[in-house]
């Protein structure tokens, strides 16, 4: 599963430098596939869609952290354990129930993050 941030975020900001593939942003900032990542130019998604990795995108939330789900690995292949949930005061990083992913596929996503 993809890890979600939660109505319940305080906005912190703990968890955002804690993320090894740079998937958290802080509400109402825009995000790009190749910050963070090893992506350049034109990419190949593990579920095979192909994207302008320097393509800016619009904030998934504007009011509190969000989470890009297509960049995170729930920390598979850098750590035990997803760090933005260790690390978060207000337990609010929590797995996406509508986006469950095995081990396998989270790994796949950190090769082609950082291969």
């Amino acid at each position: 599963m993809a890890i979600i941030i939660t109505e319940e975020c305080i906005n912190c900001g703990a968890c955002e430098p804690e993320c090894p593939n740079n998937a958290i942003y802080e509400g109402g900032v825009e995000w790009r596939f190749s910050e963070g990542t090893n992506l350049t130019g034109m990419a190949t998604l593990i579920d095979g869609r192909k994207v302008d990795a320097n393509e800016v995108h619009e904030p998934i939330d504007d009011d509190v952290y969000y989470i890009v789900p297509d960049k995170c690995t729930e920390c598979m292949g850098f750590h035990e354990e997803p760090q933005c949930a260790a690390v978060c005061p207000v337990d609010c990083c929590v797995p996406d129930p509508d986006r469950e992913e095995e081990e396998a596929l989270l790994l796949q996503r950190q090769a082609s993050l950082h291969g």
